[in-house]
């Protein structure tokens, strides 16, 4: 089977494509046949080794995981001896739980893992996009922010794939949303349902004066401290960007700020919570709650093309690229 590889840190050249053996899946999992997966800005920092933090993760010197690909959608096209969730056949998007491998045709993951029916109401390339932006941004907003109806949230970088799932679910909890984007932007985030805009060309939002209960920073581009003049009392700045100087700002609001700081490991929960939630976001999806924002597609074969795309960072919702099968949906 075709596979996109990297074998060391660096720009988008060093991926390329290989011939690797077709997996088998074993007793416990399904082979998926992939249809589509996206690039995001997870797959952006392993890929050049970039904050060398991360590296703890992937590798110091060599990436350990030479397949990228965080999120997928796919059919199922063979099931281990003990597998009774899923037959073959079935369209379902899913998560890889190391956070690799969706860069290929094929992939074998745990049926118990957080793999999942597809909304029925998505193609496969939409589906493959849930995963990275309303499986992220649910966790952030329901239990590490404890985001209630008729709260004041904030999200910025509400365009992107997270920006713009934060936005639709905090409009489903019931907050007063307000997003903050550019103004090529601005049409799409209100179209989500944001109660107010704010083009960040053109306007400060820490100078305006109003306060908010939660500050969802889902690009890095605000920090706590110049987010804090902007949170209520006892307000929330959630950062989806797990830097240092996110981590210290976590660890400095702990005792010494009613404001607080948090970050959240959501790819890191374990598979039954993040099966719960895949299908809560189905349900959504399949009641026209929750819509995917899907900016280009790439054929697998253009996946560095992709990389240099969303490293500009002005991505609207998300990338996918799609995988040469015949007759993806």
């Amino acid at each position: 089977m075709k596979a996109i590889v990297y074998k060391k840190y660096g720009p988008p050249a060093n991926l390329s494509e290989i011939e690797i053996a077709k997996p088998v899946p074993p007793a416990g999992e399904v082979l998926i046949k992939i249809h589509a997966s996206t690039v995001t800005p997870v797959d952006i920092a392993f890929r050049a080794g970039t904050p060398f933090f991360a590296r703890l993760y992937t590798g110091l010197l060599r990436p350990k995981n030479p397949v990228l690909g965080t999120e997928l959608a796919g059919v199922v096209e063979a099931v281990g001896s003990q597998v009774s969730q899923f037959e073959v056949g079935d369209a379902v998007f899913a998560a890889p739980a190391s956070g690799f491998g969706a860069h290929a045709e094929y992939i074998c993951l745990p049926a118990a893992g957080a793999v999942i029916a597809k909304p029925a109401n998505l193609t496969l390339e939409q589906a493959a996009t849930i995963c990275n932006g309303a499986l992220t941004a649910l966790p952030f907003l329901r239990d590490t922010a404890q985001l209630t109806a008729g709260q004041r949230l904030l999200v910025i970088g509400a365009s992107g794939s997270i920006g713009t799932a934060a936005v639709q679910l905090g409009k489903h909890i019931g907050a007063h949303v307000t997003g903050v984007c550019s103004t090529s932007n601005l049409k799409l985030v209100a179209s989500l349902g944001a109660d107010r805009v704010i083009d960040y060309t053109q306007q400060d939002f820490t100078k305006s004066g109003a306060l908010y209960n939660v500050i969802f920073d889902t690009v890095g581009k605000c920090r706590f401290p110049r987010a804090k003049a902007s949170l209520s009392r006892n307000g929330i700045h959630l950062s989806a960007d797990i830097s240092l100087a996110a981590l210290w700002h976590v660890v400095r609001t702990a005792k010494f700020s009613r404001k607080k700081a948090r970050v959240a490991a959501t790819g890191l929960r374990p598979a039954t919570e993040q099966r719960k939630d895949m299908d809560f976001i189905r349900q959504l999806i399949e009641a026209g709650t929750l819509s995917q924002v899907v900016d280009r597609v790439y054929p697998m074969e253009q996946i560095a093309n992709a990389h240099r795309y969303v490293a500009k960072g002005h991505k609207v919702g998300n990338v996918v690229v799609a995988m040469p099968h015949e007759n993806a949906a």
